[in-house]
């Protein structure tokens, strides 16, 4: 039989195969349902205040649901527990559960890390928390949104980010492997629009001091930007994809950059500094007021280690109307610097209302 490990308000259930699937509740009501690989099992806990909230990230251990009660839980909600492949760890709620953080307060380290006394700002902060779900609710009137921090294998996944600060979501330290999808994210950047991207993956090289936590580059590679609606009021680009960064998917997302500021030449969709990408099957829209480029531009940085940045990239089947501002839907910066690895535009992209056309260089054929 299985061994029942009780702290306040929250119960876990290790057990071994013996245990059926039958659901076990807790005098409390918090819920756990046993398992048949003999680890820790699936354990649910409501919570329905702040306190509650910040107690269950702090104690959160593989298999746990968190599930938050509709309501306004503010304050700093931070995790640095990790769930594992086969019991990952979920945060869940309806889109009327609403965190916000009022921060920041007190002085944090040079290179950001949670630190006692120390308030980020973060509406939610996943750091060392590899395999998290987090889906449905809202985060709000935060300095940034979502900061994934080394934390690999994390779904955001149907959640609303509104009325930040700075970016939205941050997939930084190299948090590899993750997934954003049918989430929403609009008005970003209130305060510094130069920093309030949708969604940024990766570090500018300036920070890889910080951030850069594999071989010196920032390697938030794989990460997935799966339909999504962004904009508007997203102060800069949509989705900032940094140098250092290889192999992503964005996919079938709707950008409406009305709103966009320019500041710090942040003026298209997307800048896709990164390598290897597939961007594909996306529809992207401008309208005043706002400042626009471009739909979709490549840039090179030289970065230290050497390698290549801004190559690489695929554009299939994306529709863009430039609003009769922006002039080329996928303006692409250099050649030279991608020899043996071009970007490719290929002609199942559609442009409307561009001054320029599709894209600088030539299309090539789907087929």
């Amino acid at each position: 039989m299985g061994l029942t490990l009780r702290r306040p308000g929250i119960v876990a259930i290790l057990g071994a195969t013996a245990l059926t699937a039958a659901a076990l509740t807790a005098p409390d009501g918090r819920a756990a349902a046993p398992t048949s690989d003999g680890g820790v099992l699936a354990v649910t806990v409501p919570v329905s205040t702040a306190g509650e909230l910040r107690d269950a990230l702090a104690e959160a251990e593989p298999g746990w649901t968190i599930t938050l009660a509709p309501g306004t839980y503010r304050g700093s909600f931070v995790t640095e527990n990790a769930g594992t492949s086969s019991a990952p760890i979920t945060l869940t709620g309806p889109r009327d559960a609403i965190l916000i953080n009022d921060g920041p307060s007190g002085t944090g380290p040079s290179c950001s890390q949670p630190t006692d006394g120390w308030d980020s700002g973060y509406g939610l902060w996943l750091y060392d928390a590899d395999y998290w779900n987090l889906t449905g609710f809202t985060v709000r009137e935060s300095k940034k949104g979502i900061v994934l921090d080394r934390s690999e294998h994390v779904t955001v996944d149907g959640v609303y980010v509104t009325q930040v600060e700075e970016e939205g979501v941050h997939f930084r330290s190299s948090s590899a492997d993750g997934i954003i999808r049918d989430s929403r994210i609009d008005h970003t950047g209130l305060v510094k629009p130069e920093y309030g991207e949708g969604v940024y993956i990766g570090s500018a090289n300036s920070n890889w001091g910080c951030y850069g936590v594999t071989g010196g580059a920032d390697r938030a590679d794989r990460v997935q930007v799966i339909g999504n609606h962004i904009g508007p009021y997203v102060a800069a680009e949509h989705i900032d994809v940094k140098e250092g960064t290889f192999d992503g998917v964005i996919s079938g997302n709707v950008f409406d950059g009305q709103g966009i500021e320019g500041q710090n030449s942040a003026d298209s969709w997307i800048d896709a500094k990164g390598v290897d990408y597939l961007i594909e099957g996306n529809t992207g829209t401008f309208d005043s007021p706002g400042v626009f480029a471009n739909g979709y531009e490549t840039h090179n940085p030289s970065t230290s280690p050497s390698f290549q940045n801004g190559c690489g990239n695929v554009w299939r089947g994306n529709d863009s109307d430039l609003g009769g501002v922006g002039k080329w839907a996928v303006n692409v910066t250099s050649t030279s610097k991608c020899s043996g690895d071009l970007n490719v535009v290929y002609d199942s992209n559609t442009v409307s209302n561009a001054l320029n056309g599709l894209t600088n260089i030539g299309v090539t054929p789907e087929n």
